[in-house]
């Protein structure tokens, strides 16, 4: 679901703030679902969970999702969007293939690689753009100049055991009558507290946000 996709919905929901700022803590529904969702942001917090802090400006948030009436509900990644209240930034989920897949950035000559947020091999390149542009772009490239280098996206024989764990603990995409929880991985770039942060929903339930405990 593309950001022009997401732009009525986010100035609706700013007109609504304006009228009322408050928005639930930690858990929403309406008569189709009721999300709760609790967010990990300390790296700490996340290297104990996914047994990686994933090396990046990653928040995890902690997903339940459950149906209050007896319609299925298609659950998918494109319908949650985490918006800092501080500075306006929004993230769609990444897949967990985009924090930790089995391809690599390459800069040539050079061969320096990016083997991905949840990597600690060799020098960091840059960040890893997020689905709706955040992040940042190549980093330092040495005393190489830019017409002498160029990038490759290289494939690696060696699996990441990292992706598995985020492959177990994410929300799964699914049709679902019963509740279920996993994990939602956003990139948010800078430092945030969980009050500086909200989930918002737009999928085939409806259109819903919360905020987080101070």
């Amino acid at each position: 679901m593309s950001f022009r996709t997401w732009l009525p919905f986010l100035i609706f929901l700013t007109a609504l703030g304006a009228a009322e700022k408050k928005l639930p803590i930690e858990q929403t529904s309406n008569d189709v679902l009721e999300i709760s969702a609790t967010p990990i942001i300390d790296k700490d917090q996340i290297q104990q969970e996914l047994g990686s802090d994933l090396g990046g400006d990653i928040v995890v948030v902690r997903v339940q999702l459950r149906p209050v009436s007896e319609k299925p509900v298609k659950v998918s990644l494109d319908d949650f969007l985490l918006v800092s209240s501080k500075d306006g930034q929004r993230s769609q989920p990444f897949a967990p293939s985009q924090i930790a897949g089995d391809t690599a950035l390459v800069l040539t000559p050079q061969g320096a690689k990016n083997g991905g947020i949840g990597s600690n091999k060799g020098p960091k390149w840059g960040g890893m753009a997020g689905p709706l542009g955040l992040g940042g772009g190549m980093g330092n490239s040495g005393s190489t100049s830019a017409k002498d280098t160029k990038v490759e996206t290289v494939h690696s024989n060696e699996s990441n055991p990292l992706l598995a764990v985020l492959k177990d603990k994410v929300l799964q995409e699914k049709e679902i009558t019963e509740p279920i929880s996993g994990l939602l991985y956003f990139q948010m770039i800078g430092k945030f507290k969980s009050k500086d942060l909200e989930l918002h929903y737009k999928g085939p339930a409806g259109q819903m946000a919360l905020r987080f405990r101070p």
